[in-house]
């Protein structure tokens, strides 16, 4: 077994990972704290900044997106690429990387503007609580799982139950035409 250190919440907890791959099994918090946000690399950054202006240019697949949110303290705009998750008719975002500076926005504006090309729809936000999220994040990372699963300690593919304990990190928001 490889041992691997990671700092969550200014607590560090150490996580147990088999060789054998990123499988639910294999992996043994000792410590329950949350993550507050994993930052992204600078390649991220710039990658999120061009592929932002391509899908706000209408550019993208049909589930990318521009979040727009206000800054709950600058008042000003700010927007970041997504990929929308849509289950049976209702829509979700999901932050793979946890509180986000637009999960914080977002928590305190109640509300997003989805962008793409001229098409901009608002919507008000409804938190999903944590035990209404494993179905939402398995599908989220299996139908997006080349984006997202260096974000998640389970495998695309893992059973809802393997995304109980997880649900907490992640936040995870419906979203309500306005």
């Amino acid at each position: 077994m490889s041992r691997e250190e990671v700092v969550y919440s200014g607590a560090t907890t150490d996580l147990l990972q088999t060789t054998t791959g990123n499988n639910y099994n294999s992996w043994v918090a000792m410590n329950t704290s949350r993550p507050s946000f994993r930052s992204p690399s600078a390649g991220e950054r710039v990658f999120n900044r061009v592929f932002g202006f391509l899908v706000g240019l209408g550019l993208g697949f049909s589930h990318n997106y521009l979040l727009q949110v206000r800054g709950r303290k600058s008042g000003k705009i700010y927007s970041t690429p997504i990929d929308l998750l849509e289950i049976n008719g209702k829509k979700f975002l999901v932050a793979p990387r946890g509180q986000t500076q637009w999960v914080r926005n977002a928590e305190v504006a109640g509300e997003v503007v989805l962008k793409k090309g001229s098409a901009r729809h608002r919507f008000r936000l409804r938190p999903v609580p944590d035990a209404d999220k494993p179905e939402i994040l398995k599908t989220y990372l299996d139908r997006f799982r080349k984006e997202v699963q260096r974000y998640f300690p389970v495998a695309a593919g893992s059973p809802p139950e393997a995304f109980r304990d997880l649900a907490r990190s992640y936040p995870a928001f419906e979203l309500i035409p306005d």
